[in-house]
């Protein structure tokens, strides 16, 4: 059975409210986020796809970038560890929202959970409390 994608506007949602708190230079216009089904990869909860640089000059295109999210996986997960998994992602996007990526020596757990500790303080200090 071939992998299904769905847009997941519930996490495009929130991926976009983590983005205007964490990471302003991401254009979210150019972020889609999905659910795929079906994957045969193990271990893997989700990723960060982007539209290379060649591929962006042969369609006369900015960079894309869509972050998929393995439903079999990251649906089972609670809550924090889904905005965790999400942070990830996101912080795969480089500054220059260009194409290219931040690797796993930027993208580590360590920071993962800073960027985490982060985006809860500036919720509760806008009132948006879990």
């Amino acid at each position: 059975m071939p992998i299904k994608y769905q847009f997941a506007p519930n996490l495009q949602k929130q991926a976009v409210q983590i983005s205007k708190k964490l990471f302003p230079h991401i254009k979210i216009q150019d972020m889609r986020c999905f659910r795929s089904l079906g994957s045969k990869s193990r271990g893997t909860i989700a990723r960060c796809h982007a539209l290379g640089k060649i591929m962006q000059l042969a369609l006369c295109r900015n960079a894309v970038y869509v972050l998929e999210f393995i439903s079999e996986r990251f649906d089972k997960l609670p809550d924090d560890e889904k905005t965790k998994v999400i942070i990830h992602e996101l912080m795969h996007i480089p500054k220059t929202f260009g194409g290219g990526f931040k690797h796993h020596d930027f993208v580590t757990e360590k920071n993962v959970n800073k960027m985490y500790d982060k985006y809860i303080e500036m919720k509760e200090k806008d009132g948006n409390n879990l």
